[in-house]
C-alpha cells in the first residue's frame, strides 16, 4: 500500500488520529492541540496543505456539507486507518529499540 514505508508527519499523524470522528478545520487543529498537550499548534497553512494531499492520496474525505452550513468535515478512511496503523507500528518498534538500548537490555 502507498504511503505506508514512509514516516508521517507529526502534523499527519495527529491529523490523521483526530479523523477518527468528523472534524471541521478549526476543530482538527484544537483537538491536535488537545491530544499533544498543547505542544503541536497546527496553522492554517499547514493543516490544509496536509488535508488537501490526504485526499488526494484518499486517507481522508470530506463529508457531505450541510446546506446551512460552510464548514466542511472530514473523516479518516479505511486506507488512512491502514497507514496510521502502519506508523504507530513503526513508533512502536522505534520507541522498543530506544529503551533495549539505552536500558542495556
Amino acid at each position: 500500500m502507498a504511503g505506508t514505508n514512509n514516516a508521517l508527519t507529526e502534523a499527519v499523524y495527529y491529523i490523521l488520529l483526530s479523523l477518527h470522528q468528523p472534524l471541521h478545520g478549526y476543530g482538527i487543529m484544537q483537538k491536535v492541540e488537545e491530544m499533544s498537550g498543547k505542544r503541536v499548534k497546527l496553522a492554517a497553512g499547514t493543516l490544509y496543505g496536509a488535508i488537501n494531499a490526504m485526499l488526494d492520496k484518499h486517507w481522508i474525505e470530506a463529508l457531505p456539507e450541510e446546506l446551512d452550513s460552510r464548514k466542511k468535515e472530514y473523516v479518516i478512511t479505511k486506507q488512512g486507518k491502514a497507514v496510521l496503523t502502519a506508523e504507530i507500528a513503526r513508533l512502536k518498534e522505534l520507541y522498543e529499540n530506544g529503551i533495549a538500548v539505552t536500558e542495556g537490555r
